[in-house]
């Protein structure tokens, strides 16, 4: 954020706040909610470029090797990254298939190539084409980028199979790994204030707005995509992104509750379905979620085990029902413990996309052990199922208004300054 803008609104409580003069690796807080308005950060252009093609270098190192070899009874079988995705389209899985590609592969690439091409133009000082169009798409693809929960599968994965077969790890998976570290790198380096300053400079503040109000009372609000505070229009359009302004309402809670109705009716065929079947001998052996998470426990992997039931079971199930709760309470409009209610949203949002790991472990399960007779995993309909639940609560944890919350919140008098 620009060094002179003064006024910023916070996304999660509504409030106007004060900006100080930050210096770099500095940020400022909410005063009523605590949560983080801006941060100095001191990433520039070349070093947002270096990490980015680091990042990409990498991935497609990991696209190119072997990433990973099984062998048991006299009969081997390796994969590249790429058959983790493709086996679960021969098995007719294509949802899954494309799932697993989207989140490791297709969408962290287009948010590197986004920044490369964004940081390209500003170090040159040039205006690339489509560079704000281009600029709107990456906070929406940050949240499904998941190549580090796809390590912590693979991992998971290697556990459940160590005992049945040899593995050797590959170079391309330590080449993921690396690219894994550098994406978060990238990720943990980008300000979409900052690099909207850089790309469109800043705008005049309504002369009417004061710090210490919510900023609904006071007819304006702030941009979601490059952060601008700006009054409310007809069309609802930030005046330097174009990125169109969410309503502040509570029409938006209808969507939360449909997509937890819906999480909630995946749960069943989730948690009643296979989600993995191995085939032995002519003997088919399916395992349900919590059945593979029993299945490591009886078998000395307690802390996998545990892992797995927890990402899987526990994580979801509370993440639909905290996000009930905060429901409830923003639609009868008395919350109490604001701060409280606020770090249960927090975490169920952070923790959310951890519950991916069990598709993961299925993908590759499916690709690697493949050893005829002997031995074949195939993936089973409850990761459909449960692949469903993980997105529908991640998007309904986005859709959740936390301004809501706030709605009696303190006053101006009992919010420091």
């Amino acid at each position: 954020m620009s060094e002179f803008r003064t006024l910023a609104v916070c996304h999660e409580c509504d409030w106007v706040a004060d900006m100080p003069h930050l210096q770099e690796g500095e940020a400022a807080l909410c005063p009523r909610c605590e949560h983080r308005l801006c941060e100095r950060r001191s990433v520039g252009t070349q070093s947002e470029i270096a990490w980015g093609v680091g990042a990409l270098f990498m991935l497609v190192l990991a696209m190119s090797f072997e990433f990973i070899s099984f062998s048991t009874s006299g009969i081997s079988h390796s994969i590249v990254f790429a058959d983790t995705a493709l086996a679960l389209f021969n098995y007719d899985y294509a949802f899954l298939g494309a799932l697993v590609f989207a989140t490791t592969v297709f969408l962290p690439a287009l948010y590197l190539l986004i920044i490369l091409y964004i940081d390209t133009g500003l170090a040159l000082k040039r205006e690339l084409p489509g560079m704000g169009a281009l600029a709107l798409l990456l906070r929406p693809i940050a949240p499904w980028i998941m190549s580090d929960v796809f390590i912590i599968g693979v991992l998971v994965s290697l556990v459940k199979i160590v005992t049945l077969a040899d593995i050797h790890i590959g170079p391309s998976f330590l080449a993921f790994c690396a690219y894994a570290v550098l994406m978060l790198r990238t990720i943990a380096g980008f300000d979409p204030e900052q690099l909207w300053d850089r790309i469109a400079g800043n705008t005049e503040l309504p002369t009417h707005v004061r710090a210490g109000q919510p900023a609904q009372a006071q007819g304006v609000t702030d941009c979601s995509a490059c952060g601008v505070l700006f009054e409310f229009t007809e069309s609802r359009r930030c005046p330097r992104c174009g990125n169109r302004h969410v309503s502040f309402g509570m029409n938006r809670l209808q969507i939360t509750w449909a997509l937890l109705a819906t999480a909630t009716l995946l749960m069943i065929p989730a948690n009643v379905y296979p989600i993995l079947s191995t085939l032995s001998f002519g003997s088919a052996d399916k395992q349900t979620i919590v059945g593979g998470a029993w299945y490591l426990a009886q078998h000395g992997s307690m802390p996998i085990a545990i892992i797995i039931f927890v990402a899987s079971v526990v994580i979801p199930i509370s993440k639909i029902i905290a996000l009930g709760w905060l429901c409830i309470k923003a639609q009868a409009r008395n919350v109490d413990d604001h701060h409280e209610k606020m770090q249960l949203y927090r975490l169920t949002e952070i923790i959310g996309r951890w519950s991916m790991i069990d598709v993961f472990v299925v993908a590759v399960l499916a690709a690697l052990v493949q050893a005829g007779v002997f031995i074949t995993i195939t993936p089973g309909p409850a990761a459909v199922y449960f692949s469903g639940v993980v997105i529908t609560t991640m998007i309904a944890a986005m859709t959740f208004d936390t301004r809501l919350l706030w709605q009696d919140g303190p006053s101006a008098e009992s919010v420091p300054t």
